[in-house]
């Protein structure tokens, strides 16, 4: 029996859908799961009659796999990984290479490279965006951690990714160890921003503006036709159009309260720690959460007085207020993502190529879109860009967006719509963009209490005074620390 280019242990649909995808593109594939009748029945059906050879146990997969062996695991992120890690290698030897395919959290990463590389393995830590449809025709795809395993991988991963226009995978080298599932997770916080940033337009849409579901839909359609064309957008369109079986809109039945699976809040734990202000992401985070807290809102609402919505002006203006208003709130999303994936490279150590991280976003994944594109000339033009609102293209789309967004979140607010990513966003362009803010206050303050010290404007960055604010407190100081 011939041996297998790869192995994939996991058939869930994911998994499934991976090991049809590298089939497809000429790759034999050796497939593993721990309760077998699963490897059965895949054999049986999606499988059948495919170059994919079935493994009843971790010994018989190893062995049918060709030398150096490549095992992706396509398994729950957490404790399974490393169990089947410890299953696995006593059946390896030096230099063969361990895949980790789902969403892990990027520490256990650099944990898993630095574990398996010191016992002569290799390890990819790996994101993998584009749900199930992605994983069959072309994902994103996101590696990092051993170097020297690229090289043996890089065949399939780039075979099987998604391709943009010019036939250039959404797939490349991101950096050593953790950096691939780091990528993977900002991308998933993106992405929680971008579905919120929506969902805030259509309640908005209407709340305010009083459309129906199908008007939505016919705005989203327009919008997805221009600068906001993007997956998401593509799919709110067909998400406001779908008729349950009574013929009105499946969207009014769904139950308002979101589910969330971590890596949103992996992302803003990460931006927290490394001092970066990703704040609409958070929002977005704590946006679900709120979500979530149904039954004290429908309790919340019967006794607080709401505010009740009225507009006069406006509508078809006043859309387009709210298309670039959506559009500018993106532009922060990314910006402060990009943000955080700078200090991530220069706290851990990785060499990141943000434009190619955009080229690898702009095909197959959740938050694909043409936006990603002019990110990737902004990076290309500039790899030393501190931030994307610094950059002319997006300069000037903010400019031309500020004043319609100012009225689209005055609007919100004077009529009780809840839009916090939105709103939020804007802020941080305000603070952003402000030479002076007020921690000269805060910092005085710190000083007052706690004689946490300040800098001073006529003195150098780095030089520190203490002062005594009451008289009594004398000239002793604490230590000046960031967190």
């Amino acid at each position: 029996m011939d041996k297998a280019d790869i192995g994939l242990v996991g058939l869930a649909v994911m998994g499934e859908n991976l090991i049809l995808n590298m089939e497809s593109h000429g790759f034999s594939v050796c497939v593993y799961n721990r309760t077998v009748d699963k490897v059965d029945n895949f054999l049986k059906g999606k499988g059948a009659g495919k170059n994919i050879i079935g493994a009843h146990s971790i010994e018989e997969l190893i062995s049918l796999i060709k030398s150096p062996r490549k095992i992706m695991l396509m398994v729950k992120a957490g404790k399974p990984v490393d169990d089947f890690i410890e299953l696995i290698i006593p059946h390896l030897e030096k230099g063969d290479i361990l895949i980790d395919g789902g969403n892990s959290h990027f520490p256990d990463t650099i944990r898993r490279t630095k574990y398996l590389e010191e016992k002569g393995f290799l390890f990819i830590g790996t994101g993998v965006s584009g749900g199930e449809e992605g994983a069959l025709k072309g994902p994103s795809i996101m590696p990092g951690g051993s170097p020297a395993a690229w090289q043996f991988v890089k065949p399939i991963f780039q075979s099987i990714a998604a391709k943009v226009e010019d036939g250039t995978p959404c797939c490349d080298w991101v950096g050593e160890n953790g950096a691939g599932h780091f990528v993977k997770m900002v991308h998933n916080g993106i992405e929680y921003g971008d579905m919120q940033l929506i969902s805030e337009t259509y309640f908005v849409m209407k709340k305010l503006l009083g459309l129906s579901a199908d008007e939505m839909s016919d705005v989203f359609k327009k919008w997805n036709e221009g600068d906001l064309n993007s997956y998401l957008v593509e799919i709110t369109r067909d998400i406001l159009r779908f008729k349950d079986e009574d013929g009105k809109p499946l969207i009014d039945k769904v139950l308002d309260s979101a589910g969330q699976k971590g890596t949103g809040k992996w992302t803003g734990i990460a931006a927290l720690d490394l001092g970066i202000p990703l704040t609409l992401i958070g929002e977005a985070v704590f946006a679900r959460s709120l979500t979530s807290m149904k039954n004290d809102r429908v309790k919340a609402s019967k006794i607080i007085q709401p505010t009740i919505p009225k507009f006069d002006g406006d509508k078809i203006a006043f859309l387009e207020d709210l298309k670039l208003a959506l559009y500018a709130s993106k532009i922060v999303s990314y910006a402060q993502g990009y943000v955080l994936l700078k200090a991530a490279a220069e706290e851990y150590n990785w060499n990141l190529n943000f434009g190619g991280i955009a080229l690898m976003w702009r095909g197959g994944c959740i938050i694909r879109s043409v936006f990603l594109g002019k990110i990737k000339e902004a990076f290309d033009n500039n790899h030393d860009l501190s931030n994307l609102l610094l950059d002319p293209f997006f300069k000037q789309k903010m400019e031309l967006a500020q004043k319609s967004w100012r009225r689209v979140v005055s609007q919100s607010v004077l009529n009780g719509i809840w839009i916090p990513a939105m709103s939020t966003a804007l802020n941080y362009f305000d603070g952003f963009r402000s030479e002076n803010l007020p921690a000269n206050l805060l910092q005085a303050q710190r000083d007052y209490f706690g004689a946490h010290m300040y800098e001073r404007l006529d003195k150098p960055r780095g030089d520190f005074f203490h002062t005594n604010w009451t008289g009594h407190g004398g000239t002793t100081a604490s230590t000046t620390y960031s967190v």
